[in-house]
This record gives C-alpha cells, sequence and structure tokens, in this order.
C-alpha cells in the first residue's frame, strides 16, 4: 500500500450527537461495548465457539498484549496467544467490557489515530455484529452515511487482502452504483450490498450479510465457502 492510498483510505470524522467530532472507530468502539454489556458474559457470537466473555477477551488482548499479537495471524504462535486470552477470560466480564470501552493506553499502536482509522473500524465494527447477529430476531442498524463511506473505502481498498483465497473473481457493488473489482479471476461473482454489508461478508460472515450474489451457481458456492477475511 502506497502512502497516498493509504491516506485516502484514512475515513474522515463524523460528529457525534452533540455536534463534536468522533472518530468512526470510536463511535463502533462504542457500539461494540454496548453491544457486549447489553448481551452479558455467556451469548453466542458469529465467532465460531467463543461466547461474548471469549470474545471481550480477544478485543482486550488484542489491544493491551503486543506480545501476543503475532499469533493472530501466524499459525504457529497461535498456542501462546490463546493461552493469553484464555486467562483474561477468567477476569470479571464488567472489566473486559470497560477495557473495551475505554480502548487502549495512548501510548499503544492501536491508538496511533491513522492504525485507529485504518484498523481499528473494522475490527470494531464486525465484531459488534459478531454479538448482535450471533442473537436470534436481529435487524441490522441503520449507520450514518459518513460512516457507510469509510466502511465502502476498506472493503473497495483492501478487498484483495480479504478475498485472496477466493477461487473466484469478485466485483462489489454499493446502492450509489459503486463497483470496485477487487479479485481479477474468472469466473466472477458480484457481490451486492450496503457498504456495512460488504464488509461483514468480506470478513467471512457470509451467512449474515445481507447481500445479493449475482454469478453462476457453481461460482457462488465457491465463493461462500471460501476462507474470507483477514
Amino acid at each position: 500500500m502506497t502512502w497516498n492510498t493509504f491516506r485516502r483510505s484514512t475515513p474522515a470524522p463524523e460528529l457525534d450527537s452533540n455536534g463534536r467530532v468522533t472518530s468512526h472507530s470510536a463511535a463502533e468502539r462504542a457500539a461494540l461495548a454496548d453491544a457486549l454489556a447489553d448481551a452479558g458474559p455467556d451469548a453466542p457470537t458469529l465467532c465460531e465457539g467463543w461466547t461474548t466473555r471469549d470474545l471481550a477477551a480477544h478485543l482486550v488482548v488484542r489491544e493491551r498484549r503486543v506480545d501476543s499479537m503475532p499469533g493472530i495471524l501466524v499459525p504457529p504462535l497461535a498456542g501462546w496467544t490463546e493461552r493469553v486470552r484464555r486467562g483474561y477470560a477468567r477476569r470479571p466480564y464488567d472489566d473486559l467490557v470497560a477495557a473495551v470501552r475505554n480502548g487502549p493506553a495512548r501510548t499503544s499502536w492501536a491508538a496511533l489515530p491513522r492504525i485507529d482509522a485504518l484498523v481499528n473500524l473494522g475490527e470494531h465494527f464486525v465484531h459488534c455484529e459478531d454479538v448482535r447477529r450471533g442473537a436470534p430476531g436481529w435487524t441490522p442498524r441503520q449507520l450514518p452515511p459518513q460512516r457507510q463511506e469509510a466502511l465502502w473505502r476498506i472493503v473497495s481498498t483492501r478487498g484483495r487482502l480479504f478475498f485472496r483465497k477466493s477461487p473466484v473473481g469478485v466485483t462489489l457493488a454499493d446502492p450509489a452504483g459503486r463497483t470496485a473489482r477487487v479479485l481479477d479471476k474468472e469466473p466472477t461473482v458480484v457481490v451486492r450490498g450496503e457498504p456495512a454489508e460488504l464488509v461483514l461478508f468480506a470478513f467471512g460472515r457470509t451467512g449474515h450479510a445481507l447481500v445479493d450474489l449475482d454469478g453462476a451457481d457453481d461460482a457462488v458456492a465457491r465463493l461462500t465457502a471460501a476462507e474470507l477475511g483477514v
């Protein structure tokens, strides 16, 4: 990713209900903490095998235990990451939710404004929906247009990363008529939906994302069965 691409993919801030400037990531962090608090510690999530307690522990460890981060992406180190996460999961649930809500120390990598905007918005949004859509009877949130725009920037500029293991080509399309060819293969499937739903699909929540899939039946089946996400 070039610096110009990085700069373009950094979402602009939005205003909260009081007219104060806040980041999209901060808004989604608050929504995530609220969802965790409302659900309680033992609710199911879309993260297979994880309850809300497990997910909250993951979020805290991700921001506060740098030593455990490599295991998130490097399988041989995953055992240490999971050991650290389980240790945190034994802490009082209210403390975990408070840590998620308050975020990392200002000196943490995760608190750097550009890193926060680039990395944490998607993380907070997807995990908020992991909690909400893990329960029956969920309905999609009505997100502000600015946040939908920020989510479109994420999925359209980083789609190649999310869909890299797809066996078929992928084009994303939103209701505004924008398209992004994120994986150049044939046959191709067009994934249509609001940017928020496209992000959820790209992060592997294919069964819970409100999208339409246009393509040959076999290509659609291969895409929905693929391992998507980071």
